[in-house]
């Protein structure tokens, strides 16, 4: 027992040595406000895993809007809450927070790589790259509302199947989501029934749970120390790999039948012909590594934030059926019976405009944001803010802010409309950030209109159809290797001698 007590007492003084010996606790310079973190601790004390969001907002209301906490003993935040201190900061001030901050879960696949996780020149890079080719491929476009419009159809068609029997629905409107992602990253269409398209889309909403429970905010605290430990983040992997399989498979489709004359048919494409260009410049952020994690984050980010959006906004509609018989009056008499609607029309959809704006405020579905890092030392409403200093900005305290939108737990769509029943913009209305998942404004424009109303839609099964493989038997060091950034030296194809896909 004396045994036991001794080694337990070193161990914490060893803990304790190696917290105080941080520069992050010990220097604290001329900082915000915050709650005095505890060695080995931080902040736990205040922030407890799985209603960390909501802790924030209480120790917002004691230390004001920008303020400073300790997640675990090693990560210094700055905190920012409500509209005045997150515009000023990611608007007035947006190169300064363009840096992109730390997700632990998902660190370790990302490793800084693709689209959103990256930083610097690379970040600026792919994403200027990322946003162009999608703008090209449709994105904004007539051409990609038609495929949203089609797929949608789809989507009915297999709803009318269920013949009024009780279903759960989650599966597969997240399928129809990821399929108009697959068509722009890989000109590809899944039938509904397909069970390795199944298992992607399962995983990533997998991922996106699992980024979001209880045991990853945990994680993200002591993440030094719980990555040499097994944990539930070992499932996450496991979801990842799937996903991650799911891409190389047609990124190694896309590899055998490129056509180097010819110009990109999807983003997959034009990502490998910008590498071929490159080939020869040694700084190239044009790299295997890039585009396996840029489609990634494109397939599970993409289909879990839209598809959740349209579930809950069907929920809504459900719980308050007044609001859905008056979004079906509107369509009807703007639209005609059974007639797609398409963004040409949402001048004449004012109300359904509003619907579709307050579902996505009250279900705030990022409400802590994407997490920022200082690109330089910053003079920030007259702290200073050291270069690296991750930075959360609270979009959830502006989507719910009292003083923004009056009893803001209400579902009141007139929030967007003005006293002539017109369509309103509110300069708070930030569901996903300053800009889009590429880091570009949403296109404000409305696509060209239609010489007909009648024109027709682009059925998805003009599209290729999708080559079966098994995804889910992919050995865990398809996951290692990405983390190493070594998938087969030159070509994502090395991937496959080594078992990652079938």
């Amino acid at each position: 027992m004396e045994a036991a007590g001794t080694w337990a007492l070193l161990l914490v003084l060893l803990l304790l040595v190696l917290t105080l010996a941080l520069p992050g606790t010990r220097t604290r310079g001329h900082l915000p406000p915050g709650p005095t973190p505890l060695p080995l601790l931080g902040n736990l004390l205040q922030l407890r895993p799985g209603a960390l969001y909501l802790g924030l907002l209480r120790l917002s209301k004691k230390y004001g809007p920008v303020f400073t906490v300790y997640l675990g003993p090693w990560r210094r935040v700055v905190v920012l809450v409500g509209r005045e201190a997150v515009q000023e900061a990611l608007g007035g001030q947006a190169e300064a927070f363009s840096g992109r901050g730390l997700v632990a879960t998902l660190n370790g696949t990302f490793d800084g790589h693709g689209v959103l996780f990256s930083n610097g020149e690379r970040w600026r890079q792919l994403r200027k790259f990322t946003t162009l080719a999608l703008r090209d491929l449709g994105m904004g476009k007539r051409e990609g509302e038609e495929l949203i419009q089609a797929e949608a159809r789809c989507l009915v068609e297999a709803l009318r199947r269920t013949r009024g029997s009780p279903f759960e629905p989650s599966l597969l409107l997240a399928q129809a989501t990821s399929n108009i992602i697959c068509s722009l990253v890989f000109r590809l269409r899944f039938p509904y029934d397909n069970e390795e398209f199944k298992a992607m889309v399962r995983a990533a909403g997998g991922i996106v749970v699992g980024v979001s429970s209880p045991w990853a905010q945990t994680y993200e605290m002591f993440s030094r120390l719980l990555q040499h430990l097994p944990g539930p983040y070992t499932q996450l992997f496991g979801q990842l790999r799937t996903v991650a399989a799911f891409a190389v498979q047609q990124i190694q489709r896309h590899q055998r039948s490129l056509d180097t004359s010819g110009p990109a048919r999807d983003l997959v494409d034009a990502f490998l012909l910008k590498m071929a260009k490159e080939k020869q410049d040694p700084n190239t952020e044009f790299t295997d590594k890039n585009l396996l994690m840029t489609v990634v984050y494109l397939l599970f980010a993409g289909t879990v934030t839209v598809s959740t959006t349209i579930r809950y906004t069907l929920l809504l509609l459900l719980k308050y059926p007044q609001v859905q018989e008056r979004v079906q009056e509107e369509l009807t008499r703007e639209l005609g019976p059974g007639q797609a609607p398409s963004l040409w029309d949402r001048a004449r959809l004012p109300y359904t405009d509003a619907v579709l704006h307050e579902a996505q405020r009250l279900l705030a579905l990022v409400p802590m944001g994407l997490p920022r890092a200082l690109v330089k030392t910053t003079r920030f409403r007259g702290y200073t803010l050291p270069q690296g200093t991750e930075v959360f900005p609270l979009l959830g305290s502006i989507l719910h802010d009292p003083e923004v939108f009056k009893q803001p737990e209400e579902f009141n769509p007139g929030r967007f409309l003005d006293a002539d029943g017109k369509f309103k913009k509110h300069e708070a209305f930030l569901p996903f950030s300053l800009g889009l998942l590429a880091g570009e404004p949403m296109p404000t424009g409305c696509p060209e209109p239609p010489a007909s109303r009648q024109w027709p839609f682009q059925h998805p099964s003009s599209l290729p159809a999708a080559i079966p493989a098994p995804l889910t038997s992919t050995p865990p060091h398809c996951v290692d290797r990405m983390k190493k950034g070594n998938l087969g030296g030159g070509s994502l194809g090395g991937c496959h001698g080594h078992g990652c896909v079938s």
